[in-house]
């Protein structure tokens, strides 16, 4: 029994799905197998629910009705479960017919893990056991800033752009570059730069002829402290940025009145500029509310619940629109385990304070369930999909 248990996890067929089961649900199965002789993999749907499905509805149907294109963009605090329940509802679009794509911009990245699958390439991965197409990407924050980087440096270098503009005796224009502290903006980007520009690099691969038939976009993003700096960077662009290339303009206007020909282009403006434009677009598909939704997770504790509360405070400011909570991790009702029973009530306490919460008690409250598995691989999600996305 031993040699025919270490046969099957030794092959690949086998051996995601054993992973992503959890450790009690194998130990039973395995000693299931010793006494009965045979060896029986228990069904995902058989795995034992630790978690009530009795409330919160999360308005699935809404969701998947319609072809045109949709982005939902799933955020929270950290360690609440974004990333399982951003690829959930990836798998869930995909076998509703949805060709989907689903994106970390997260830079702990853990979507990887979730498909149990290598996203980390910076390429769209297809994603196996679904009905529909569905592709997979963690961006690399520090690959997608590179970008950016040379571009400031080439059109801010202390011995390029400025140096020029002083021998042209412009050097009042040069000052003003060096008060937007260029070299403050190319060692240190504002927080949040990385990953409005992994966003852009999807809209990128969106107007890609090879990558336009996504209907479905789904987005695992950092935690709530980084997503509320990435809300002020089109701020940002529009001022550092877009100053700097007026500064830019004004002083090629100058270069060519004076030597009689423009001045040389390969000093990265070019870049920026299509950077500031996607950037703009980017802060206009956030604030479409029929295309783009943002929706929040958290857990039934009061320190991750007041955090949601000033999340979505600050999404409603800068009009983007958030319909659903998800509260992830709910226990039952119980009365064998007194300590699960303590904590249910404890959550029990927490989700009461959504309903009286004056920004979250509007919104579509989803409960997620706490189940006895690791959600790990496509039947794994397509099981927390089933519980989480009615």
């Amino acid at each position: 029994m031993a040699a025919l248990l270490g046969h099957i996890l030794k092959t690949q067929k086998h051996s995601t799905f054993i992973r992503s089961i959890s450790r009690r649900t194998f130990d039973n199965i395995f000693f299931s197998s010793l006494h009965q002789a045979t060896f029986k993999i228990t069904p995902l749907s058989q795995v034992r629910l630790l978690g009530s499905c009795t409330e919160g509805v999360c308005g699935f149907d809404e969701m998947v009705a319609g072809k045109e294109r949709k982005y939902y963009m799933l955020g929270g605090k950290g360690g609440v479960g974004k990333t399982s329940c951003a690829a959930s509802l990836a798998v869930k679009f995909a076998n509703h017919g949805h060709p989907t794509m689903v994106v970390s911009t997260d830079p702990a990245h853990s979507l990887s893990d979730s498909f149990a699958q290598d996203l980390t390439g910076g390429r769209l991965v297809p994603v196996e056991g679904v009905e529909s197409p569905l592709y997979a990407l963690e961006i690399n924050p520090e690959k997608s800033m590179e970008e950016f980087r040379e571009a400031s440096q080439r059109l801010g270098d202390g011995g390029g752009v400025k140096s020029v503009m002083q021998s042209m005796g412009l050097g009042m224009i040069a000052d003003q570059l060096g008060d937007l502290k260029l070299e403050e903006l190319m060692s240190t980007p504002p927080p949040g730069t990385d990953e409005i520009v992994a966003i852009s690099k999807v809209m990128q691969f969106l107007e890609s002829q090879e990558y336009n038939m996504f209907s479905r976009i789904v987005f695992d993003t950092a935690p709530t402290g980084h997503t509320l700096r990435l809300l002020s960077l089109p701020d940002f662009m529009d001022g550092s940025v877009g100053k700097l290339l007026k500064l830019k303009k004004k002083m090629g206007s100058a270069f060519k009145s004076l030597i009689g020909r423009e001045e040389p282009q390969n000093d990265g403006s070019d870049k920026l500029e299509k950077l500031k434009e996607r950037v703009g677009k980017i802060r206009d598909l956030f604030q479409d509310s029929d295309t783009t939704e943002f929706i929040i997770v958290t857990i039934p504790t009061v320190m991750a619940i007041s955090e949601s509360s000033r999340l979505h405070a600050s999404l409603k400011k800068e009009k983007i629109a958030v319909k659903r909570l998800i509260v992830n991790q709910v226990l039952p009702p119980t009365s064998e385990c007194k300590f699960c029973s303590m904590r249910r009530k404890d959550q029990m306490r927490a989700i009461e304070i959504i309903r009286n919460d004056s920004e979250l008690a509007g919104l579509r409250l989803c409960q997620a369930p706490l189940v006895d598995m690791e959600i790990r691989g496509v039947p794994a999600l397509k099981y927390m999909g089933d519980k989480l996305w009615r």
